[in-house]
């Protein structure tokens, strides 16, 4: 049977279709951020990623017409005003591209572990492997410029262990004493704050330069919340003498004209938050203490709520667009028995 003909899987479907729409909104972000950034070396990794989405969307258009599947609506020029003044420091557009690399490293591998069809899987190989190397290079640029946020330094361990009570996996009971965090732990804790630190400075970015005051609410309130759990997850290492190490610069201009759509700012925002409850869930999973696992579920709880609300918005506004599905099968016999009729 010829691969072609194998019709897709709805897993295969759903990847194909978000990284569409991922993709479609990426570029409009990234090709504004190249108009205004100044830093040569900046500049050439924005452009980098902004070739990956662009060569992406060529390809997975090509799929569709294989497959005679629905080009998704997406993102267009029309969600993007080139004409707005800048919104991003340089440094922040580099941070934003390293960011966005780890969350399309996730997810791309994710669709390749749920593909069977082999050019799909293919699609997604080759989608995971240049992400990877806009995540490397990015990473390799903040380096030489001293503005990449390492991860806390802890002593390197000199002699294996074992756990040796119970009481290693305690944290609820507020009359003993916490045991220390461990490396796993820890790791977890600060990559929070910098998801959360580069999710505070977009909240600010959209909401002063949305015209519509529900996003404009939103957006803070997403800021709010972003900026809680960065405390509580620093105040987490600081009960340790952890410090957090000095996050680098990553600014926004006090502009206030319309840079992008609302639909685009609000699409945005839900990747972001279904990144961020996807975080927590690992993190959740991977901590053996368990105050932190209780922890990370009550703030997922939050941060799942927040993004109804932001779903709400934009399907009041017709914003949302819909993934694919299958059909009501009931509603489907209803109708056909009420024209009969």
């Amino acid at each position: 049977m010829n691969e072609k003909k194998i019709p897709l899987t709805s897993a295969e479907i759903a990847g194909l279709w978000t990284g569409y729409m991922n993709d479609s909104m990426s570029i409009c972000i990234l090709k504004h951020m190249l108009k205004h950034i100044q830093h040569p070396e900046i500049k050439t990794i924005v452009q980098f990623a902004c070739d990956i989405s662009t060569k992406h969307i060529e390809q997975l258009l090509a799929i569709f017409k294989e497959d005679h599947f629905a080009v998704p609506n997406g993102f267009t020029e029309q969600d993007v005003n080139m004409d707005a003044p800048w919104l991003f420091t340089d440094m922040f557009c580099l941070t934003y591209v390293n960011h966005m690399a780890k969350v399309g490293m996730i997810s791309y591998s994710g669709f390749i572990s749920m593909s069977t069809r082999k050019d799909i899987r293919h699609y997604f190989t080759g989608a995971l492997s240049e992400t990877s190397k806009l995540y490397n290079e990015s990473t390799d640029i903040a380096s030489s410029m001293g503005i990449n946020a390492r991860h806390p330094i802890i002593e390197v361990p000199h002699e294996t262990d074992y756990v040796d009570s119970k009481k290693y996996f305690s944290g609820l009971n507020p009359f003993s004493e916490n045991r220390p965090l461990n490396a796993i732990e820890i790791s977890h804790l600060y990559q929070n704050i910098m998801t959360n630190s580069v999710g505070i400075k977009l909240c600010l970015a959209f909401a002063q330069t949305s015209p519509t005051n529900e996003v404009q609410e939103f957006m803070l309130r997403a800021k709010d919340i972003s900026k809680k759990h960065v405390k509580h997850f620093v105040d987490t290492l600081l009960k340790d003498e952890i410090q957090t190490p000095h996050l680098p610069d990553v600014s926004v201009s006090d502009s206030t004209s319309q840079t992008f759509s609302d639909k685009l700012t609000m699409f945005h925002m839900s990747l972001i938050m279904a990144a961020g409850i996807g975080n927590y869930a690992t993190a959740g999973g991977a901590s053996q203490r368990s105050d932190l696992m209780i922890n990370y579920e009550r703030l997922s709880l939050e941060v799942a709520r927040l993004a109804k609300s932001g779903a709400d918005i934009m399907i009041t506004n017709n914003w949302l667009e819909q993934p694919p599905g299958i059909k009501d099968k009931d509603k489907l016999a209803r109708y056909k028995f009420d024209t009969n009729n």
